[in-house]
């Protein structure tokens, strides 16, 4: 007997464990593109009742304009966004997304004004986290689902929105 060879019961116990191990880490591997790199999907309630998800944020172009009613850069928000979804709205879905704040006081905000866009609420920020909007009033223009501006909603948005949409 070669004492460097192996015991049996030990080359048994140590292949099932290999294999338990792999089977462990290819189960890992092959869950995280569903995952979206750690990012939960995204599905926004709009107050009118529609819904904002990734699906439609990956088809064609898409403008967001995310919105705060506490901020003091957003209080002429509906003025400035109505006339963009006017403009833009046969050549892009066009939705305003509230960052944290509850239905309630998205609706007083509102209260007799209309953007002429859905407004979707993102009540625990994971929208605005995850495409890093990190300025109110915020733009965000994709095209099929790839970032094609995030920024500062800019004085002349119609100039960027319309170098962007060529």
């Amino acid at each position: 007997m070669n004492p460097t060879l192996p015991h049996p019961v030990q080359s048994v116990f140590s292949s099932r464990y290999a294999v338990t191990i792999l089977v462990m880490a290819m189960t890992l591997l092959v869950a995280l593109p569903f995952r979206g790199g750690g990012q939960p999907p995204i599905s926004l309630l709009c107050v009118g009742g529609e819904r904002l998800n990734d699906a439609d944020l990956a088809r064609g172009s898409t403008i967001v304009v995310v919105w705060a009613s506490w901020s003091p850069r957003s209080r002429n928000i509906v003025e400035r966004v109505g006339p963009l979804a006017g403009r833009w709205g046969s050549q892009a879905r066009v939705f305003t997304v509230n960052f944290q704040e509850n239905a309630q006081a998205v609706q007083g905000f509102l209260a007799g004004r209309s953007f002429g866009a859905p407004v979707c609420l993102d009540a625990d920020g994971a929208f605005s986290k995850k495409y890093n909007i990190a300025t109110l009033p915020g733009l965000l223009v994709l095209k099929d689902g790839q970032v094609a501006y995030r920024g500062r909603l800019p004085d002349d948005a119609d100039r960027v929105i319309a170098d962007l949409l060529r």
